[in-house]
């Protein structure tokens, strides 16, 4: 049992912050992360600090939290209408995210972002990240670590916003996510967010 009453086996290895593997343009970006890391926050900070970027805003077919706003964190969709979009071929990656809702990236507002010569951030997860691999290899992958499991599940039981069913498996998805941070190009620690938005730029010469 840890520090928080949730029952796992030993704490996961977080990866080090380290510098980006390749070279050249950088003109998507993927942000990935474990669950409660801090990935919306930390991309909307850099946003607001660059808000030439582009941040693509996913689909999903799971509830709005509390402080989540239609059109502007996610777009709330059916899974009906997320159904239309994978048939159409209209999601550059989707994914069935801890077991139960979808998430998607829509196509055409990333694709024209890159037509216009813009920078476009993609905020999603590990199965994500992996199709993006294929669908646009060019992509620098990010992946946004905590500075340690404890505050990592800190942080997630802080929110408030999951059952403690919910949390056991989003610790478990947690687990899997960290263990395949090296197939990133890039991690980044995030202590604080100021500290992680300065290493984001840093590394993505913004």
């Amino acid at each position: 049992m840890g520090d928080y009453g949730i029952a796992m086996s030993s704490d996961p290895v977080i990866p080090q912050a380290r510098g980006i593997r390749r070279n050249g343009p950088v003109k998507v970006v993927v942000v990935s992360g474990p669950t409660a890391v801090g990935k919306g926050t930390v991309v909307s900070a850099l946003s607001r600090k660059h808000p030439e970027i582009v941040i693509s805003r996913s689909v999903t077919t799971r509830p709005p939290r509390p402080t989540e706003r239609d059109g502007i964190d996610y777009d709330f969709i059916t899974p009906e209408q997320f159904d239309d979009l994978v048939d159409g071929d209209g999601l550059l990656e989707w994914a069935v995210v801890h077991n139960s809702h979808r998430y998607g990236t829509p196509r055409k507002p990333v694709e024209k972002a890159v037509a216009d010569g813009r920078t476009v951030i993609l905020e999603i997860d590990l199965q994500g990240a992996r199709q993006v691999r294929k669908t646009y290899p060019q992509a620098t992958q990010v992946f946004l670590a905590p500075p340690s499991w404890d505050e990592l599940v800190h942080r997630l039981i802080g929110r408030g916003t999951e059952t403690p069913e919910e949390q056991e498996r989003r610790l478990q998805t947690a687990r899997v996510e960290l263990a395949n941070a090296d197939e990133f190009d890039a991690v980044v620690v995030n202590d604080t967010v100021d500290h992680a938005v300065a290493s984001l730029v840093e590394l993505l010469s913004l």
